[in-house]
C-alpha cells in the first residue's frame, strides 16, 4: 500500500535547489524515511533526475557504520559527484553522523549539491535545529497521517475508519496489520520500547515511573486548561504523590521536544495578547495517546477536538486557545474559542462541538464566537455530516468529515 504524503512532498519540491538543507523532524515513526526514500525519490526519477545523482544513506543500516565517521562521509559523498550536473543528498538518521553539523555545512558549499536529512527525534529536535543551523536549514515538521492522508490510501466507509481513527491514530505502520489487537500490541509496545526509553535516556530522567505517571496524566487530560501547578494538584490528589511544580515544567518540555505533545498558549482575543497562566496540551498522535492509558479513555468529544488540532496543525496554522473576559455589571467571566487559527494573514476562530442538539449547547458554542467583532471567519465543527451553512449570526457550521476530507476545505471556511 502505497500511502501519499503530498502535503509534505510539496513541501520538499518547493525548498528544492534552495541552498538551504532540508531538514525533516517528525515523532518516530510517523514516515520521514518513507516521505524521503521512497515519494520524494519516485518525484526526482519522474522529473527527470538519473538514479546516479540521488545519493541515499541510511545511517541506522549497519552496512553504513563506516560512513557515520564524518572523513569518510565526506569522502563517499564527494566520490559519487562526478559532474557539475545537479545532485541530490538524502541522508536518513543523520544524528549518527559524527560533526554532523560541520559535514552538512561542508556539504553546503558544493554548489550542485541539494542536502534534505532526517533524524531521530531523540537526538534532533526543532530546538537543535534552530540551534545548530541558524537559518541555514529549513524545518519540515511531518506529522503522524491525518485522517484524509489514511481514507485515501484505504477507502471503505468512512465512518468505520473514524472510529477505528479515534482509538489507534495515523502511525503509517499500522495500516499494514490486519486487526485492530495487533495494532494495540504496537502502539503499547512503541509507547514503552522506544518514545519512553528515548526521552528518558536522551534527558537522563532518574524517576521513570514518576515520569510515565505524568504522561498518563497528560494522556487523561487532552484539551484542558493546566500548568504546572494545577497539574501537581493533581497529582497529590489523584495519584497521592507529590510532583514539583518546576519538575513537571521540565518533564512537559521533554515531551515536547519529544514530539509526543505539543502546547497550545491561551491568547486574548480582545486584548490580542496572550496569557500565561493556563495552557492546553493536544498529543500529536491520538493512538500513543490511547495506549498510555490501555485504551481506556477512549471519549470521542475529547479526540475530535485533538484531532481537529492536529489537522489545523499539519496544514500549517499556528493554534491558540482564544480567550474572551466579559465584563458587566453583575458578572465577570471568560469564554473561550477552542481554536483560533492563524496562517498569513488568514485567521479562523473554531469551535469544536460535538453535536449542537439544543438550543442550550448551540448559545453555549456561539456565546465566544458572538463577542468577536472581527472581520476573521466564525466556524463549529459537528461531528454529524451536515450539509455546511451559515447561521443567523455568520457563523459557519460544517461536519467533521467535510472538515477533514475535503481538500478545499480552505476555502470552504
Amino acid at each position: 500500500m502505497l500511502i501519499k504524503r503530498d502535503r509534505y512532498l510539496n513541501a520538499l519540491i518547493g525548498w528544492k535547489h534552495t541552498d538551504l538543507i532540508k531538514i525533516v523532524t517528525g515523532i518516530r515513526r510517523c514516515g520521514k524515511s518513507f516521505l524521503l526514500f521512497t515519494l520524494f525519490h519516485q518525484h526526482l526519477l519522474q522529473t527527470g533526475t538519473d538514479e546516479s545523482h540521488i545519493i541515499e544513506i541510511a545511517l541506522d543500516d549497519i552496512s553504513n557504520e563506516s560512513l557515520r565517521d564524518p572523513f569518510r562521509m565526506m569522502t563517499y559523498v564527494k566520490e559519487r559527484i562526478r559532474s557539475g550536473e545537479q545532485y541530490y543528498l538524502i541522508i536518513d538518521e543523520v544524528q549518527l553522523l559524527g560533526r554532523f553539523v560541520e559535514v552538512l555545512n561542508s556539504f553546503m558549499h558544493i554548489p550542485n549539491v541539494d542536502v534534505y536529512v532526517t533524524g531521530s527525534n531523540s537526538h534532533f529536535l526543532s530546538k537543535d535545529v534552530a540551534t545548530e543551523f541558524r537559518g541555514r536549514g529549513i524545518e519540515i515538521h511531518v506529522y503522524p497521517l491525518s485522517f484524509a492522508e489514511l481514507y485515501a490510501a484505504e477507502g471503505g466507509d468512512t465512518s468505520a475508519l473514524w472510529k477505528r481513527y479515534c482509538v489507534y491514530g495515523g502511525l503509517p505502520y499500522l495500516a499494514t496489520l490486519e486487526n485492530n489487537a495487533k495494532r494495540a500490541e504496537y502502539l503499547t509496545s512503541l509507547n514503552k520500547t522506544l518514545y519512553l526509553r528515548d526521552i528518558v535516556e536522551r534527558n537522563r530522567i532518574v524517576n521513570v515511573e514518576e515520569f510515565s505517571e505524568l504522561m498518563c496524566v497528560m494522556a487523561s487530560g487532552i484539551g484542558s486548561p493546566c500548568n504546572p501547578n494545577k497539574i501537581a494538584n493533581t497529582f497529590k490528589t489523584v495519584k497521592k504523590e507529590t510532583l514539583a511544580p518546576q519538575t513537571i515544567s521540565k518533564y512537559l518540555s521533554y515531551m515536547e521536544d519529544a514530539f509526543i505533545i505539543e502546547r497550545s498558549t491561551r491568547y486574548d482575543v480582545k486584548g490580542r495578547r496572550y496569557i500565561g497562566t493556563l495552557s492546553k496540551y493536544y498529543f500529536q498522535d491520538i493512538g500513543l495517546r490511547n495506549a498510555l492509558l490501555n485504551f481506556r479513555q477512549t471519549e470521542e468529544t475529547h479526540i475530535m477536538e485533538n484531532v481537529i488540532y492536529n489537522e489545523l496543525r499539519s496544514r500549517g496554522y499556528g493554534v491558540d486557545v482564544g480567550v474572551i473576559d466579559v465584563r458587566t455589571a453583575t458578572e465577570r467571566r471568560q469564554l473561550e474559542v477552542d481554536f483560533v487559527a492563524d496562517k498569513g494573514d488568514r485567521r479562523y476562530y473554531i469551535q469544536s462541538a460535538f453535536s449542537l442538539a439544543d438550543d442550550e449547547k448551540r448559545e453555549q458554542e456561539l456565546a465566544s464566537l458572538k463577542r468577536i467583532h472581527d472581520a476573521f471567519k466564525k466556524v463549529i465543527i459537528v461531528r454529524e455530516d451536515i450539509a455546511p451553512y451559515h447561521d443567523e449570526h455568520g457563523v459557519l457550521i460544517m461536519g467533521l468529515m467535510d472538515f477533514l476530507l475535503k481538500t478545499n476545505v480552505d476555502e470552504i471556511l
